[in-house]
């Protein structure tokens, strides 16, 4: 998968992370994911259809991200996964991807989003509804690790 359609993705989710959370992540090393296990607690999902690719993006956090990010967001720390945590991933997952597709569509490649769907608990599979490579992003904030993964067809 080529760079230019991951950095995207990157740099939204960085910005969108700086600018409504106050936060400062670091981003890892992108690497390539072999299985469809999800690496965090709590996923939000979205499709990217379009005519010359099409793809998806999952954010995948652990519990204690999920939690920082709530308070951070709405001032209110949860106690457990529920409806407002899995709304505000839901939302970010829809706010980074239009992010990305911003930036993508300024290259020439146009996007539809699907709406974001979020899933919950422990070893949660993550399936791209494209068929392609699928780029992990780790990244780390100082309430924890969270990920971003990028799909697109070849």
């Amino acid at each position: 998968m080529r760079a230019d359609f991951i950095n995207p993705f990157l740099h939204s989710m960085v910005n969108v992370l700086r600018t409504m959370c106050d936060l400062q992540p670091q981003v890892g090393k992108p690497v390539l994911k072999e299985d469809n296990v999800a690496r965090g607690v709590v996923t939000g999902f979205i499709d990217l259809m379009g005519e010359q690719t099409a793809g998806s993006m999952a954010i995948s956090f652990s519990e204690p991200v999920a939690f920082d990010l709530v308070e951070r967001m709405l001032g209110e720390r949860p106690t457990k996964i529920d409806s407002t945590v899995e709304d505000l991933v839901g939302e970010i997952t829809n706010i980074v991807s239009g992010g990305a597709k911003k930036t993508l569509s300024e290259k020439g490649f146009n996007f539809y989003l699907s709406q974001p769907v979020t899933f919950v608990g422990v070893g949660h599979k993550i399936l791209h509804s494209a068929y392609g490579p699928k780029i992990l992003i780790p990244f780390h904030v100082d309430s924890g690790d969270f990920v971003v993964e990028v799909c697109f067809r070849n």
